[in-house]
């Protein structure tokens, strides 16, 4: 392998230059005081986490971890997921806690991949977690706050879709029994979106008419409340029913937030996480062809840090959400102070005192009387090639100036020869 060229970075890793930088921490601040709204409190975790447990506990295959060895030789791995961090906090610095906590978080995640298009092996997520409540109220709760968020964050048009894995496991054990391959290979199907592979290996399977027409009518088990009502007529399983019973219970609590319109009931849903328990939910938006918020209930996991209770959540995949909304925004208005050395200690006063008002300032020596016009802007600027500009050039509107690069809405002039024009907070 060759040497990479300095100018280089790895696979799947992204710079963020300062527009992007500012829209992003713009949808994060959105999201997190939305989330702060609803009462969750963020929380950090460590970029570090051990192997033998975070690890081994998190959602991603093995396979997709990023692994390093300390100096003791312990192997340890980049967090993949908040969820797990999470629970390890949740079972021993919060454990005096009582439930329900309602956490929040921000965070850069970490997922190898083998070179796939489009596939980020460092991304950013902001989500929740709601630890202690194994009511459907809870799950509505999470679901309304996604919706919440991604509104908060700009994104106007999306979708969300909520399954439950207990329906689809009841279902097949009751059409299947036994044959745990066979629904291993048709849930391996419905989590890829392929239908029509569904279709087929139904076909595959030599199953009765009847078993297959009841299985082929799970792929149009989709709508409101009417889908729940379907699928209770689908199947007397106990553990099926059991989820459609929670799930109705979902779709009630979802009504009453005023949110349904943006919720489709799909039991094709089983989530991409083999520790969902129970409902899962993924939220689509328009204009882009992958979920920018996924979530469910998971709660076997807190168990395996030795504090077992519910939980339910979800994270917001920011960085596809920059997407979504662009990195244009209305950029605050910038002042330019210029000054020579004579009024160097006036003009850097004026600028801490606008700066204490909230406003963004820059400062520099210039040459006085600090704006050049036109041609002559022009002139300099290519005389002075890659040199240090002294010179602000005045735009066509009569008070806008460009300097380094940078457009400023108000200049003010400290020289020696002449009064400070008018302050922008003044």
């Amino acid at each position: 392998m060759s040497k990479p060229k300095v100018f280089e970075k790895p696979v799947g890793v992204k710079d963020y230059l300062p527009l992007a930088v500012s829209k992003l921490r713009q949808i994060e601040r959105s999201v997190l005081n939305c989330m702060a709204g609803w009462g969750y409190e963020q929380i950090m975790t460590p970029t570090l986490e051990y192997y033998d447990t975070v690890g081994v506990a998190s959602s991603t295959s093995d396979q997709r971890l990023f692994k390093l060895l300390n100096n003791r030789g312990t192997t340890l791995v980049l967090r993949s997921d908040m969820t797990a961090p999470i629970a390890r906090v949740v079972s021993s610095l919060l454990r005096e806690h009582e439930f329900p906590l309602r956490l929040s978080y921000h965070a850069s995640v970490f997922r190898a991949f083998e070179n796939e298009a489009g596939r980020d092996a460092e991304f950013f997520q902001t989500g929740v977690e709601l630890v202690g409540d194994a009511s459907a109220e809870a799950d509505a709760e999470v679901i309304a706050l996604a919706i919440a968020s991604l509104q908060a964050a700009g994104v106007q048009r999306f979708r969300m879709a909520v399954g439950h894995v207990g329906f689809l496991n009841g279902l097949l054990e009751e059409l299947l029994p036994g044959r745990e391959s066979d629904q291993g290979r048709l849930k391996d199907y419905l989590l890829n979106r392929d239908h029509v592979g569904y279709r087929d290996e139904l076909r595959r399977l030599g199953l009765s008419e009847s078993v297959r027409r009841e299985l082929e009518g799970l792929l149009r088990l989709r709508g409101g409340r009417a889908a729940c009502e379907q699928a209770l007529e689908l199947s007397a399983n106990e553990t099926a029913r059991s989820a459609i019973g929670h799930l109705c219970g979902v779709w009630d609590a979802l009504e009453a937030y005023g949110v349904s319109e943006h919720v489709l009931i799909d039991l094709t849903m089983i989530g991409d996480f083999s520790y969902y328990t129970g409902m899962t939910f993924e939220g689509y938006a328009s204009d882009l062809g992958f979920p920018v918020v996924a979530g469910g209930r998971y709660d076997n996991l807190l168990q395996q840090f030795g504090r077992p209770a519910p939980a339910t959540g979800f994270a917001i995949k920011t960085t596809r959400v920059l997407e979504l909304v662009g990195e244009e925004s209305e950029p605050q208005r910038r002042i330019l102070i210029g000054y020579d050395a004579a009024s160097r200690e006036r003009a850097l006063a004026e600028a801490g005192r606008l700066r204490g008002e909230g406003a963004v300032v820059v400062t520099a020596l210039l040459e006085a009387p600090g704006v050049a016009h036109g041609a002559q802007a022009r002139a300099a600027g290519a005389a002075a090639g890659e040199r240090l500009e002294r010179k602000a050039r005045r735009l066509p509107d009569g008070e806008s100036v460009r300097y380094g690069g940078q457009t400023y809405g108000v200049f003010v002039p400290f020289f020696n020869d002449e009064e400070a024009g008018e302050g922008a907070g003044r």
